[in-house]
């Protein structure tokens, strides 16, 4: 996924109220963004921090640029994180269109938020003749605490939680589910924080030991562009990786 339009730079201030930042522009002009990101973002949201913002396109904006990049500080040296957590769908749409998300070949679509579970909207159905229609879940991840790890979630997510009890429940009935995490930043692996929230945890591991497929994608991550580039391995203590 390229920026249509080039990025803006300028250095954070400070994320507040979770859906806001005020940003220092490179010509001093300090403006609110857009933050469209729910979690804590650990180690993301240092004040002084290098940041790129795309501009507002859409009708009715109250705000003319959406925080979208952050040079982070993170173990293993400094990086660039997409930190937009709107933009994971659009790159497993993406992915899937150009034949680079293996754990779906030979599904023919992908149908998003269809309704399933207890009054809940899977991110997408993929659906092909001959074969059974998988509920995909997608979840943006940007944690990192240790080098070359990346973790979710950095908060408490009862919702993600939630969808890992329905993707259960969609094995259960005999169905096909899985959960692709967009890690978007370098990454070697992907692990649960499990001390930040024991809930998720516990529904993602019965999730998994119910048979969900889970997979992670680490992202190319860079000013022109957000891009999944490769598997990488899901760890968890006592399942096979």
């Amino acid at each position: 996924m390229r920026f249509t339009d080039p990025l803006v730079a300028g250095r954070l201030v400070r994320r507040y109220k979770r859906f806001l930042a005020d940003v220092m522009l490179a010509d001093g002009t300090e403006i609110t963004a857009h933050c469209a990101n729910p979690g804590a973002m650990l180690g993301l949201n240092e004040p002084g921090s290098r940041v790129l913002l795309s501009r507002a396109s859409g009708p009715g904006r109250k705000l003319a640029y959406s925080w979208e990049l952050v040079e982070a500080d993170l173990p293993g040296g400094p990086q660039w994180v997409g930190i937009n957590t709107m933009r994971p769908n659009a790159l497993v749409a993406e992915a899937f269109r150009e034949g680079r998300l293996p754990p779906l070949a030979g599904y023919a679509a992908l149908q998003p938020e269809v309704r399933y579970g207890r009054a809940s909207r899977v991110d997408f159905l993929a659906t092909a003749e001959g074969l059974p229609p998988c509920h995909v879940e997608v979840k943006n991840c940007h944690l990192m605490r240790q080098p070359g790890l990346a973790e979710f979630p950095d908060c408490t997510a009862a919702r993600s939680a939630r969808h890992m009890q329905e993707l259960t429940a969609v094995v259960a009935e005999g169905g096909r589910a899985m959960l692709v995490v967009v890690v978007q930043m370098r990454a070697d692996a992907f692990d649960v924080a499990r001390d930040i929230d024991p809930a998720f945890d516990r529904a993602f591991r019965a999730a998994r030991e119910a048979g969900v497929d889970v997979h992670a994608f680490r992202c190319a991550v860079g000013p022109e562009g957000v891009a999944i580039a490769e598997a990488i391995p899901v760890l968890l203590p006592g399942l096979p990786g």
